[in-house]
């Protein structure tokens, strides 16, 4: 092989290696779109978007200088996060973080090759992933996995501080992806309690209290609001229809509780957001989401308020309080 050859043989194997590829990255300023469910404004949204940029921040990535994120703010509308999920894949960006089932499903429908990391979809199965252990195409994350299981908990609590209860009034979106699926589930362990599961979908947020006053009409009944970015916005509007026709409400999210709500019982969606760190990181610096595993959240937080369990006339048994991380009093 003549020299000159050679050496042109020896540049394309290097342009084509994956050392070459990591210098082209480091070339220019990567970009990050986040998707975030809740709205800008929003202190529980705050705080788990403030998770992710610290954990960034402590592995080397900061906005503005060696990155730039893109982050828009569904403020629980499907249409919005539908179409937040289009411009987003449109501006190209290295990698994508979602934390709404709505948002992924919008995701995969827009992108098949731009890298997407998930945060609080339910189970492996909904985020379309072939194998958790090795996920196939562009997508890999953390999912909560305990929450289609975990209604039957939230009856058991409801039912431990409320015995009376006979009806319970399931709160979701009807358009979110999980809501068949959470309805299903509470059905299943609602006949074993006593209880006969009541579906209360609202997709407007003029909807809430008009739902909880028509359901609350028949007494000794309860409230499930069930894991969506809609409910999550509108806690303040679902917080104050339970409290003004004595409803006692359970959800999975801590800020429900914290703003009002009876009880909360999931899984802690800050550190979910925290957790995703690691994985864009990775992603930046060149591995593939297939490379990544999919993991299941296993941090579970019971934050109970005893403000409005004395407003309601319940007193928390003995057993749940020992259980729970915050007391709100």
């Amino acid at each position: 092989m003549k020299r000159r050859t050679f050496i042109a043989f020896l540049g394309s194997t290097a342009a084509a290696s994956p050392l070459a590829a990591l210098a082209q990255r480091a070339s220019r300023m990567q970009q990050i779109g986040v998707l975030m469910g809740l709205a800008e404004g929003d202190p529980e949204g705050q705080e788990r978007y403030a998770a992710f940029r610290e954990r960034l921040q402590k592995l080397g990535w900061t906005d503005g200088g060696n990155i730039r994120v893109i982050t828009r703010w569904a403020a629980g509308d499907i249409a919005r996060t539908q179409a937040y999920a289009a411009e987003l894949v449109g501006l190209a960006p290295d990698v994508i973080l979602v934390n709404t089932p709505p948002g992924l499903a919008a995701l995969q429908t827009a992108t098949k090759s731009i890298p997407v990391v998930f945060v609080q979809v339910v189970d492996a199965a909904e985020s379309a992933v072939d194998s958790p252990a090795r996920p196939a195409d562009n997508i890999t994350g953390f999912y909560t996995f305990f929450e289609y299981s975990m209604t039957g908990k939230w009856l058991q609590m409801l039912k431990e501080v409320a015995p009376r209860i006979r009806r319970v009034a399931a709160m979701q979106n009807p358009k979110h992806p999980a809501w068949t699926k959470y309805l299903g589930a509470l059905r299943n362990i609602a006949s074993s309690l006593g209880v006969e599961v009541i579906p209360a979908p609202v997709e407007e947020p003029s909807e809430i209290e008009r739902v909880i006053e028509r359901f609350a009409r028949v007494p000794n009944g309860a409230l499930v609001v069930l894991p969506d970015s809609f409910t999550t916005a509108h806690r303040g509007l679902i917080v104050a229809a339970a409290a003004k026709y004595r409803v006692p409400a359970i959800s999975q999210s801590k800020s429900f509780a914290t703003a009002g709500g009876l009880m909360s019982y999931g899984a802690d969606l800050v550190d979910l957001l925290r957790q995703a760190g690691p994985y864009v990181d990775r992603i930046l610096r060149g591995a593939k989401p297939a490379e990544l595993p999919v993991q299941a959240s296993t941090k579970l937080e019971l934050v109970i308020n005893l403000k409005t369990a004395k407003a309601l006339g319940l007193t928390i048994p003995q057993s749940i309080l020992l259980r729970a991380e915050n007391v709100i009093s």
